[in-house]
């Protein structure tokens, strides 16, 4: 996927789905979005994405069960969740596993987390889905407060609460708060959700405070 100067240029001109576009797919690839069964999906729609084309890698090495769980029929499923618009800009909503499924509906953690993360009082902010009886998954969002904060974390979590409700759905807004000192990462930074959500449901882990939104 590629964005040609042309379509930053369109972008720095107040087109600003081409500012968090992944872009157009290259020469010799084909990208379609398809549902949970495999079927295409329409302009519009949120699904996998998956690709096709001869520099397309051809599976993992001496791991046969992985290379059939990525690869189908030639498409690479490449595990990311995004959307075709009509003119074939791709945009990534979020990674198929981040993905939190509330009371039946769909939520991307990078959207709430996009959103979390503009508090100025915010240094870090990471958005998981937590076991809930009456709504499947809880959104929680695991905060890291910026050292200058200088107010409770009452005061502050109220504070992020109203800028979720300001700016999300209301299925969209968390559930949970939870202050914590640190996020786990892995060597290139990336925060490891898998373990934080570990965490999160351990006795006596990181969770510092908790709140229904």
């Amino acid at each position: 996927m590629f964005l040609g100067p042309d379509d930053h240029r369109r972008g720095l001109g107040g087109e600003d789905r081409f500012l968090t576009a992944a872009g157009f797919a290259g020469p010799g690839v084909d990208v379609e979005i398809v549902d949970e069964d495999g079927r295409t999906l329409g302009p519009g729609r949120p699904g996998e994405v998956c690709v096709r084309g001869d520099q397309v890698f051809a599976g993992y090495r001496d791991d046969p069960d992985a290379t059939a769980g990525a690869r189908r029929d030639g498409w690479l499923r490449t595990g990311d969740i995004g959307v075709l618009a009509e003119d074939g800009l791709l945009a990534i909503v979020d990674r198929a596993k981040d993905i939190i499924v509330t009371g039946g509906e769909n939520v991307a953690s990078r959207e709430v987390e996009d959103v979390i993360g503009g508090h100025p009082q915010v240094a870090r902010v990471a958005v998981v889905g937590l076991a809930d009886e009456r709504w499947g998954e809880a959104v929680c969002a695991v905060v890291v407060a910026r050292p200058d904060a200088g107010r409770d974390a009452g005061d502050l979590e109220a504070e992020i609460l109203r800028l979720a409700r300001s700016r999300l759905a209301g299925f969209k807004v968390p559930k949970r708060v939870v202050f914590v000192d640190d996020l786990p990462v892995n060597s290139s930074g990336k925060v490891v959700k898998a373990d934080l959500r570990r965490q999160l449901v351990q006795p006596g882990g990181d969770r510092r405070r908790g709140t229904e939104g």
